[in-house]
C-alpha cells in the first residue's frame, strides 16, 4: 500500500520521539519521494510533551521544513492523500473528537487522518492516549495497524520500500 501510494502524509506523535523512530522516518520519506509520492509531514499544534517538540525532532533528523506543515493545512485536504501514516499519535488524531459529543475530548481539534483513503497506525498497543479516550480510528475499515515499537516499525518499512528505489539510504 505504501510502495504505491502517490500521496503520503505522515503524522508524527509522541510515540515516535520515545522509540527516536524520526531519523528512520525521515529516510523512510525519502525513499517514496525517490518513487515519485508526494510526501508531507502534519504536525498537530500539541504533539509531543510541549509544543514544537516533532516540528524540532523532524528537523533534526533532517526533514526539510518546506515538507511540514500545521493541522489546519492538512486537514483542508486529507481526503486526497492515498495513505495517513500515524506514528506514536493517538489524541491528536482520535476521531471521538469531532465524531462523539460524549467523549472526554469532544471538541478538540485533530488532524483528521480517518478521512484519508488508508490510514496505517504505527502504536505499541492498542491503549488509549494521555486522555484515556478510545481512539476510533483503530477501528475503521480504512486503517491498518502497525504494533509495536516504532523505530523497529519503521525499520520495517524502509526496509520493504528501499529494493523499490534509485536512491541508497542508511538507517
Amino acid at each position: 500500500m505504501l510502495r504505491d501510494a502517490d500521496r503520503v502524509l505522515i503524522v508524527p506523535g509522541y510515540g515516535m520521539a520515545v522509540a527516536n523512530a524520526q531519523h528512520t522516518i525521515s529516510t523512510l520519506s525519502t525513499l517514496l519521494k525517490d518513487k515519485g509520492a508526494t510526501v508531507k509531514y502534519g504536525v498537530h499544534p500539541v504533539a509531543g510533551r510541549m509544543p514544537g517538540q516533532l516540528n524540532v525532532l523532524l528537523a533534526e533528523a533532517g526533514v526539510p521544513y518546506d515538507d511540514v506543515f500545521e493541522m489546519d493545512e492538512v486537514n483542508a485536504e486529507i481526503e486526497k492523500y492515498d495513505v495517513v501514516l500515524v506514528i506514536g499519535a493517538n489524541d491528536t488524531v482520535n476521531s471521538g473528537a469531532v465524531e462523539d459529543p460524549d467523549s472526554v475530548i469532544a471538541g478538540m481539534p485533530v488532524v483528521e487522518v480517518w478521512k484519508a483513503k488508508h490510514v496505517v497506525i504505527m502504536k505499541r498497543s492498542m491503549a488509549t492516549g494521555y486522555a484515556g479516550a478510545d481512539n476510533p480510528v483503530f477501528y475503521k475499515a480504512n486503517t491498518s495497524m502497525l504494533l509495536g515499537d516504532a523505530k523497529v516499525k519503521a525499520d520495517e518499512l524502509v526496509a520493504a520500500v528501499a529494493p523499490h528505489c534509485r536512491v541508497v539510504c542508511t538507517i
